[in-house]
């Protein structure tokens, strides 16, 4: 297959998956009658989550046109198998989108299309295996990269690019024209899915972009010339995809959390606790992917010693440990203990109770000794003695001639009236 073809195919590609995007998203922002007050159109979410039907459906048909019309030539049946099952990968992926499948059917369904890829590029039965547990590993990594806008676009687009480049280098222009088309239809594509993402692509065009992507690279790999070191630089294009995996799995394993449960946890999940942006985690992110894509594509080349790999994987293993330390998951609600509490709130208590006591103490005393003192002594009436101390009252006490107390005058200033009233009483 020519160059031109190949740059044909990915025009086709472009234009299809640009068309079906844009009527896609007009059909899922036409304003729809919502089920709940409040709520948004089932079917209009359905066409957002399902949007990566349209890049899987301009790949697809730009690439089988470009087989029917004998593009292939002698990988024909290697590239037409690898279409085939990423078809069937995809298929079950919108299924998916609409009814959530179990786990191991869809791993069923991966291995069996792997197996299919395998099976048509005449792989030796070890290197068959290798290469299907490969792909599957590799289908599913990238469909994790799958949880912010724009995220598996940008690096599906920067990991075809190279195995575009490496498809080149090894002589061997047929295999590059899925990763051509690839290319064509993830940038048509990112118009629709950068933030805020219109379209999604959801299970459909996730697994359909990590199948083709880990498809091509074996089906590369196996074509490779014997000189050069493509099983060390090919793997080397996953590095993005699989640190995620990684990182997902590791932090799960620390917080005992189930690995399939979906959680926020990912690369662009722990960027977005550290105040970076949506768009700026995907640029992140596509960039990290683009170092060890070119340092692979350089070493592919025969351009770099296989040694230089070691510097993307070493920086990726740094990222991975520095993203670690950030916290993925938030801290369990813990209840107050019960010892400090029950210590604590009644010595409180006790002591402003305590306070409160000695200040109405306090208050009744002076309260007392003012109500004393303005209450004047009675005077003694005329020809009434005093008690002799110790005996019956008080000493100072006033008493009449029958030997009773007299009554204290009222405060009105009137004693001999009420020294009169006290002895005719006695």
């Amino acid at each position: 297959m020519n160059v031109l073809g190949i740059i044909a195919s990915g025009v086709a590609a472009l234009f299809i998956t640009v068309a079906l995007a844009k009527s896609a998203r007009r059909v899922a922002l036409r304003p729809h009658i919502p089920d709940e007050p409040g709520g948004r159109a089932p079917r209009a979410e359905a066409l957002r989550r399902t949007g990566g039907a349209t890049a899987v459906l301009g790949i697809g048909t730009a690439t089988g046109a470009a087989l029917w019309l004998g593009a292939g030539d002698d990988a024909a049946g290697s590239v037409g198998g690898l279409l085939a099952g990423a078809g069937a990968v995809a298929a079950l992926g919108l299924v998916h989108d609409l009814r959530p499948l179990w786990a191991a059917l869809r791993l069923a369904v991966q291995t069996a299309a792997a197996v299919l890829v395998v099976c048509l590029a005449g792989l030796s039965p070890a290197a068959g295996v290798l290469a299907v547990v490969w792909i599957v590993l590799v289908t599913n990594a990238f469909a994790l990269l799958d949880h912010a806008d724009g995220l598996l676009t940008a690096v599906g687009l920067v990991t075809a690019a190279g195995l575009l480049a490496c498809a080149f280098v090894g002589g061997d222009p047929a295999l590059a024209l899925l990763p051509a088309t690839l290319v064509a239809g993830l940038a048509g594509f990112l118009l629709h899915n950068w933030h805020p993402a219109r379209l999604r692509l959801g299970a459909c065009g996730a697994q359909f972009t990590g199948f083709a992507l880990a498809a091509s690279g074996a089906l590369i790999q196996a074509a490779a010339p014997s000189g050069r070191a493509a099983w060390a630089a090919l793997p080397a294009l996953a590095t993005v995809a699989l640190a995620d995996s990684a990182l997902v799995l590791i932090s799960r394993r620390r917080a005992a959390r189930s690995p399939l449960r979906a959680t926020d946890d990912h690369i662009a999940h722990r960027l977005r606790r550290v105040r970076v942006t949506v768009p700026g985690a995907a640029v992140l992110t596509a960039l990290w992917a683009g170092v060890p894509v070119a340092t692979g594509t350089l070493v592919y080349a025969e351009l770099l010693h296989p040694a230089f790999l070691l510097l993307p994987l070493a920086g990726t293993a740094a990222a991975v440990y520095a993203l670690l330390r950030i916290p993925a998951y938030a801290p369990p609600r813990t209840a107050p203990p019960r010892t400090g509490s029950s210590r604590t709130a009644p010595s409180r208590t006790a002591t402003s109770r305590a306070t409160q006591d000695r200040t109405i103490t306090a208050r009744r005393r002076t309260e007392a000794a003012d109500a004393g003192a303005a209450i004047p002594a009675a005077a003694p009436a005329t020809g009434v003695k005093g008690s002799a101390p110790g005996r019956g009252a008080p000493t100072g006490t006033a008493r009449t001639a029958a030997g009773h107390p007299t009554v204290p005058p009222p405060p009105n200033g009137r004693p001999a009236e009420a020294a009169t009233a006290a002895a005719e009483r006695g």
